[in-house]
């Protein structure tokens, strides 16, 4: 009888426990919203129409709208106690006014692309919110004044679509994946096909409006040059809220050329990705050729290959083309009949892998590719790796399901830029940056043989990568290099890996975090700390 009543008593605390927390999650909501009504504008009614609970019906969707990593959405994954979606720049100023003033922890979402999650989960401070940008989403072309003025909340994919509508003779050089918020891309650095030609999208930003720690918008000329600076590729979220950038367009030819042509480890992939090494920062800066290097089937028990895939974009037409690579890169082999000739906006949509009767208009639907769980991580290489080497690669990638690497040439305007012109340091010296991946379905079930397999592979790449630090791109977020803790972000914790992410530009944006953000109010695993003690 004793064990029974244990039970009740447990059942008993239990019930209580949860009313309490409910209860307290009931008392954040209402006197947030009450915050929220007298310091935002054109708050509409109900509220049901941009502040979602975890008791609304449509929560789940919205949390999981634009949540790319399934990782992240899994039960054991705390979750926001809500979600605000701001319909004008009032209420963004609204949501950092009142979340300072009741001490409730913000994360901060325009495309739900960050790879650990960190724009709409929280591992290591809870109770917390989301602000959520997907409702501003403006893009206003200048054609006239080569400019463009998009807010956070749009996709790439919707401001190439815009400057498209314009012109087929302009573009902005930022991302291959259309569906990313244009408000975190920017702020990690943006790289895309034509970051050889004119660099990142970061280094394309004219202006920006941000909400800063005590609520204030603030443009380039308000914020200051040293506050500008460190919002292109600083990282997000730790200086303040992107509201818009306003971005420099740049010509395209209305004709360009791309092509993908595989090699298996039967056709010679080896030595060929072994030359690609050798000439891909080297080539004509109107080409970027990337490499997307898969395994075969896992379902395919034996006679499983490594397949290299070489996917281009050529700034000119095919003849040019033809000749730029047989003078500089003849093993790969292309061929008239590789080429397809077409529109900047039309190579947008190929090299982001849609179908290839897709029309300009799929770009404004946002679409990313199918969801899964996965982990990444990234390396910059500045010596061609030796072809033993890739052998012992080789060896482990079909050890895995899933796996994929992308290798990204440098070179060209990238070697050009100063390391120190923007936070992003990743310039001169670098032949090309390698993403590796891994992809599964069965979430938390698989989960721990996948996360070994892709450390035990970064530890093998060790030896032929860049060192001291070893490089990391900070919009493949990898929290395997380091997390601050809760609500304390320390300096020489966050310069472990910080220094990876930014070199030395780390320390110029502690100074500036220390001196816009003193309160360390914009926080998560890897915000920039406030000091250098």
């Amino acid at each position: 009888m004793k064990f029974f009543a244990g039970i009740c008593i447990l059942s008993i605390v239990s019930v209580f426990l949860l009313s309490a927390s409910c209860t307290a999650s009931y008392s954040v909501q209402r006197t947030f919203l009450y915050c929220l009504s007298f310091n935002a504008n054109n708050l509409s009614t109900p509220s049901s129409t941009y502040f979602y609970t975890p008791n609304t019906r449509s929560f789940s969707s919205i949390l999981q709208s634009s949540a790319q990593n399934l990782r992240y959405l899994q039960p054991s994954v705390p979750k926001p106690e809500f979600i605000f979606t701001p319909l004008y720049e009032s209420h963004v100023q609204a949501a950092v006014i009142c979340s300072k003033r009741l001490g409730i922890h913000l994360r901060v979402r325009s495309g739900g692309h960050d790879y650990e999650g960190l724009s709409y989960a929280s591992e290591i401070e809870t109770p917390f919110i989301v602000v959520d940008l997907a409702r501003l989403r403006s893009v206003n072309v200048d054609i006239n004044q080569n400019t463009a003025w998009v807010q956070a909340g749009a996709t790439v994919g919707e401001l190439y679509y815009r400057i498209y509508e314009k012109s087929n003779i302009h573009g902005f050089p930022a991302g291959l994946c259309t569906s990313l918020g244009i408000g975190g891309h920017i702020t990690g650095g943006a790289y895309g096909s034509m970051m050889r030609k004119y660099g990142i999208g970061a280094d394309n930003v004219l202006d920006a409006r941000i909400v800063d720690a005590r609520g204030r918008v603030l443009d380039r000329a308000a914020m200051g040059e040293d506050l500008f600076w460190a919002i292109r590729g600083g990282g997000g979220a730790s200086f303040g809220i992107i509201l818009a950038w306003k971005v420099k367009l740049v010509p395209v030819p209305a004709t360009v050329t791309v092509f993908t042509v595989s090699k298996t480890l039967e056709q010679g992939a080896t030595d060929i990705l072994y030359k690609w090494q050798q000439v891909a920062d080297k080539l004509d800066e109107d080409l970027f050729i990337r490499v997307l290097i898969q395994g075969s089937a896992a379902a395919q028990k034996v006679n499983r290959t490594v397949t290299t895939s070489y996917n281009a974009l050529f700034l000119g037409g095919a003849d040019r083309l033809l000749q730029v690579m047989q003078k500089s890169f003849p093993e790969l082999g292309l061929s008239r009949q590789d080429c397809n000739e077409t529109s900047w906006i039309k190579s947008v949509i190929y090299i982001a892998g849609f179908p290839s009767n897709s029309t300009p208009e799929f770009l404004l639907q946002g679409k990313a590719m199918p969801k899964a769980y996965f982990k990444a991580k990234s390396d910059f290489v500045r010596t061609p790796i030796p072809t033993k080497a890739l052998g012992g690669l080789w060896r482990r990638f079909l050890a895995e399901d899933g796996p994929l690497m992308i290798w990204n040439p440098y070179g060209g305007m990238m070697s050009k830029i100063p390391e120190n012109a923007i936070p992003f340091p990743h310039r001169k010296g670098t032949l090309f940056k390698i993403q590796y991946v891994t992809l599964w379905l069965d979430g938390e079930k698989s989960q721990n043989k996948h996360m070994n397999w892709i450390r035990n592979l970064y530890n093998y790449m060790a030896p032929y990568v860049s060192r001291f630090p070893r490089a990391a791109y900070v919009n493949y977020r990898d929290l395997d290099l380091g997390m601050n803790n809760k609500c304390n972000a320390s300096f020489n914790q966050a310069r472990i890996w910080g220094v990876k992410y930014f070199k030395n530009n780390f320390y110029r944006l502690v100074r500036v975090k220390t001196k816009v953000d003193p309160g360390n109010f914009f926080r998560h695993e890897q915000s920039i700390p406030t000091s250098l003690h």
